[in-house]
């Protein structure tokens, strides 16, 4: 392996961290009220992946005017929160699929609500995962209904966009839900982006905001149009014209531009030039990984970076992986040749598909220590299963809890 090899990835390492760093949840909530305090008391729900890093920035800046507060985050990330607060709620429950926890937080949620003074002001927070975290279903909807569909969806290779508006033809809570139940009271929104376009009616399915509704174009399946028909002539139904108005300002507060800027300005900082990419890299998988390659192998020395959320379609029993693995092994097969590369693809939420890996980091000498491991490139992809080969080689990225969810960055690098 070239000794700058190690050099190069201990660098890209340290800008995508600065990217995380960029767009962390205690930190850009705490701006955000430092700048624009909301007037208080209040009562505080905060609900996604980023849910408890969020509140820690509410309870940094304004820690007397929250007067109650409400936590729906993935479990484990919970752990020490009620100890800030004595009047703090956490209910941890399931992502990427809904559990038993889900539907709990969605009971609780309502009876936290009407629990509450009718005039009592309301500072929510919302990041990506709040789709699995969080749910009412429709009457006549199980929560085996629930997890059938997210399973189809997590597999159909739908854009994140077209998947939340299923979901929210089966919430009760989604689609503007929140607000309604939240009439007539003062509301602030404080939103961490995970979706292309920061449309806070597809941010966490849209607690606040309804969206237009559009089902994906293509034909679903049999069982998921009979699950929306039912939930569409289900008698509690909330539909645009019966929404009472509520007082109400959203603010997106953190998105992937955000951790792009961050990551093109660490990298200026030591020294490379920098491509940025405006356009997001969304889609299949196989088309981002060729556009990346191809700009790649066009340009001369320096960093690209990148920002989306790639889709994979998953076969039948897909193996260990995600969509930033797979892209990252994509563009280790298509760049084999060059001598002198690196691509990191991770998750800000740190996390990628199964297991426990962000993303991943793979250089030139990947797919030669791949066949040292025994393994072979076209059969991990085929399964699904690129983890299992990027572990082999070292080349897995793991950072643990984020406190952001903001997609993807994908940052390539090539030197002379």
């Amino acid at each position: 392996m070239s000794r700058e090899i190690p050099l190069h990835r201990n660098r890209l390492l340290h800008i995508y961290h600065s990217a995380l760093a960029a767009v962390h949840g205690r930190r850009r909530v705490a701006d955000c009220l430092s700048a624009d305090p909301f007037p208080g008391p209040f009562h505080l729900i905060a609900v996604g992946k980023a849910a408890a890093a969020m509140v820690r920035g509410v309870l940094d800046v304004q820690p007397h005017a929250a007067r109650r507060c409400l936590v729906v985050c993935p479990h484990g990330a919970g752990r020490g929160l009620s100890r800030l607060h004595d009047r703090l709620q956490v209910v941890e429950a399931g992502h990427p699929v809904p559990d038993e926890g889900s539907l709990r937080a969605g009971r609780v949620l309502r009876e936290f609500v009407a629990a509450s003074p009718p005039r009592m002001p309301f500072l929510v927070l919302v990041s990506g995962g709040a789709s699995a975290l969080l749910e009412l279903p429709r009457p006549g909807l199980s929560l085996s209904d629930l997890q059938r569909v997210n399973r189809w969806l997590l597999a159909s290779g739908l854009a994140i966009g077209e998947m939340n508006a299923v979901r929210r033809r089966l919430s009760l809570v989604k689609g503007g839900g929140l607000s309604s139940l939240l009439a007539g009271r003062r509301v602030r929104g404080l939103l961490i982006s995970d979706v292309p376009g920061d449309d806070p009616a597809v941010i966490g399915s849209g607690l606040l905001a309804r969206g237009n509704g559009a089902l994906p174009a293509r034909d679903l399946p049999g069982w998921l149009q009979t699950l929306l028909d039912r939930a569409g002539n289900a008698s509690e139904v909330l539909r645009p014209e019966t929404f009472p108005m509520v007082s109400q300002e959203i603010r997106v507060i953190a998105t992937n531009r955000d951790g792009r800027r961050a990551a093109a300005r660490a990298g200026r900082a030591r020294g490379y030039a920098v491509f940025e990419h405006d356009a997001l890299l969304v889609g299949d998988v196989a088309a981002a990984a060729e556009d990346v390659a191809a700009q790649m192998a066009s340009r001369g020395a320096g960093l690209h970076v990148w920002g989306g959320e790639v889709t994979v379609r998953l076969p039948p029993m897909p193996g260990r992986g995600g969509r930033c693995q797979h892209l990252a092994l994509l563009v280790a097969r298509r760049l084999q040749h060059e001598s002198r590369f690196l691509f990191l693809a991770a998750g800000t939420d740190g996390r990628d598909g199964s297991g426990e890996a962000a993303g991943a980091l793979v250089d030139a000498y990947t797919l030669r220590r791949a066949c040292q491991a025994g393994l072979r490139a076209s059969d991990c992809l085929r399964r699904a299963a690129s983890g299992e080969l990027l572990a082999a080689t070292g080349d897995l990225v793991v950072t643990g809890e984020t406190g952001s969810n903001v997609m993807d960055v994908m940052l390539g690098l090539k030197w002379d």
